[in-house]
């Protein structure tokens, strides 16, 4: 057997198109702001892809980018002249920062409703009882992943390998809240690979190259990969062993070309919503 491909390129496309459709009946250009401090190159690489997708939907998008040697407190008042500006609907202040910067409070500090990576707190508290406003883009975009290659999840056990605020947790409380039986999975479980083997939906995000092996994974299971890594030889690849596990799981997405393309793509219907929600106050 030969997994079926779920083609997060081709969905993100949609989705996108979509969102520039209802862009289009709007009276105005949603707002969207990211902060970029320092000069990482992937994430200069990650802001300007987000920007040209920003662009080509109809939004209203701009980059501000500071210096890595730019003070809390400095980021601290960019951040409330965006929470203060009514043509600003989103705000995303791109991770991780320099190592002075505490992140926490950053994220602490953006307008909840102009959140749109969904990371503050209140967010994350209205995800995990079940009602959620701005959800964090990834696990946003595993969900349509989900939904539109026709995997049904209620009912279904699921494991999440990894545990982190981003993607592990938020995931798990969506899945959960979809009716799915939820595992977390992470550095410290016993048996790693037998708890995985027993999902029929493995989502892997734990920032390991190819750490889920085919014998990890359950005949016929779907397997989404969210893990970005780059080989010693330039290569990127997921968390998981992709060549080996499409002879057993069911379906799986690719990296790159599988989640990747969801995040952005989810990050525009969540700013398309903020402005929406602030708008029509």
């Amino acid at each position: 057997m030969t997994a079926r491909i779920i083609d997060g390129k081709a969905v993100a496309a949609e989705l996108r198109a979509a969102v520039a459709g209802r862009v289009a009946t709007l009276g105005y250009r949603p707002g969207l702001v990211v902060v970029l401090v320092g000069d990482d190159p992937a994430s200069a690489v990650y802001v300007r892809n987000k920007d040209r997708a920003a662009h080509g939907a109809g939004f209203e998008s701009r980059t501000i980018r500071l210096p890595a040697a730019t003070s809390e407190a400095e980021l601290l008042a960019v951040i409330a002249g965006l929470n203060d500006d009514p043509q600003t609907d989103g705000i995303l202040v791109q991770l991780p920062l320099p190592r002075h910067i505490a992140t926490a409070a950053i994220i602490r500090a953006i307008d909840p409703a102009k959140d749109v990576d969904g990371f503050h707190p209140e967010n994350v508290a209205a995800l995990a009882l079940g009602a959620p406003r701005l959800v964090p883009c990834t696990p946003r975009g595993v969900m349509r992943l989900l939904e539109v290659s026709g995997t049904p999840v209620a009912g279904r056990r699921a494991v999440v390998v990894g545990r982190s605020n981003i993607v592990g947790r938020p995931m798990a409380a969506l899945l959960l809240s979809a009716d799915a039986t939820v595992t977390i999975a992470h550095s410290r479980t016993r048996d790693i690979a037998a708890e995985c083997r027993r999902a029929e939906i493995l989502i892997a995000a734990v920032g390991r190259a190819e750490m889920v092996k085919a014998e990890w994974i359950g005949p016929g299971a779907t397997v989404i990969d969210v893990g970005i890594n780059r080989t010693e030889a330039g290569t990127l690849v997921g968390d998981v062993d992709y060549q080996a596990a499409r002879e057993v799981a069911g379906a799986i997405t690719p990296v790159p070309g599988g989640v990747g393309p969801m995040t952005i793509a989810c990050l525009l219907e969540n700013t398309l919503e903020a402005a929406i929600a602030r708008r029509s106050r």
